[in-house]
């Protein structure tokens, strides 16, 4: 297993804070789709990159974004 943003698309209001919080710069708006709430969600563009520190989860105001950590 490796480190993973998991995003609740359908709650997402595309407000960017996560992005501009995230150290890596790895989370964009997906500006191809709309969510039933009628906004852009977020992705992420290369979870590879991911360290799981977690900041993009702890800004996010309506809590759609749960980060799993590698266990070793």
């Amino acid at each position: 297993m490796s480190n993973r943003i998991v995003i609740t698309e359908a709650l997402c209001k595309g407000c960017l804070l996560c992005a501009d919080a995230c150290p890596k710069d790895i989370l964009e708006l997906d500006k191809s789709r709309v969510n039933a709430k009628g906004y852009n969600p977020i992705f992420c563009t290369d979870m590879e990159a991911c360290t799981a520190c977690a900041i993009c989860g702890r800004i996010c105001p309506d809590s759609v974004i749960r980060v799993e950590r590698d266990v070793e």
